[in-house]
């Protein structure tokens, strides 16, 4: 891509997310994320120009959608993973996450996990991911989604390992188990099977497509996804 064409893709992109929906908010979201994965799964073109236009792409879906989840799970893998943005990331997850009042999705504590997965992990700031996952677990709590309560426990335990040790292992373990049960791609899958067992921890994977993550350190007993 020239220099030209990227600031032409910058410009479209800046008017995408600033510009007006007229009523059609979900719409433009929807349109753009489309123009993101004709983007993103566009490898011949990446290999050589990179992802940097993802958090572009992205913020531009969010602005007028921030409310569904998945689109969440896209960030975090195109700009934390591929575009190496993870400061990016959480900064698009924050304006999000600033929009929703009381009338939340009852699966919107996902958000603060996926936020806190990243501040740990890619921006090594233990305090700040104590405080999603605190968040997670208070969001979970008050939902009544489908499998809240353990998520709301799982949250809780999180944080707690965090605010006693912030370099915890087994909270990293946690976080890695997340990116592994949420991935959209392989390579992501792979790499994060390969940091569990850096960490200490192992993957072991059931029949019926399971996954269960045991812990070798820090006195943990396992999760199952």
């Amino acid at each position: 891509m020239t220099d030209q064409q990227l600031s032409g893709q910058l410009e479209k992109l800046k008017l995408l997310s600033e510009g007006p929906s007229f009523g059609f908010r979900n719409v433009v979201a929807n349109w753009s994320f489309l123009e993101f994965l004709q983007y993103f799964g566009d490898n011949q073109n990446r290999q050589t120009s990179g992802y940097g236009l993802s958090p572009n792409y992205m913020e531009a879906v969010l602005n007028h959608d921030p409310y569904y989840r998945p689109f969440y799970i896209f960030l975090s893998e195109s700009t934390t993973f591929y575009a190496g943005m993870p400061d990016k990331t959480v900064e698009i997850i924050d304006k999000g996450l600033s929009s929703f009042g009381q009338q939340k999705p009852a699966d919107s504590y996902y958000i603060w996990r996926y936020k806190g997965t990243d501040e740990l992990l890619f921006l090594n700031d233990g305090d700040e991911a104590q405080h999603s996952f605190e968040m997670a677990a208070q969001w979970a709590a008050e939902s009544d989604d489908a499998g809240s309560q353990q998520m709301a426990a799982l949250s809780a335990q999180t944080a707690a390992y965090l605010a006693a040790n912030p370099e915890s292992m087994e909270a990293k373990v946690n976080a890695w188990s997340s990116i592994l049960t949420t991935a959209i791609d392989d390579a992501t899958r792979e790499r994060a099977v390969a940091q569990i067992r850096a960490l200490g921890g192992d993957v072991v994977f059931s029949e019926d497509g399971g996954i269960k993550i045991e812990f070798a350190q820090e006195g943990g007993q396992g999760s199952e996804s």
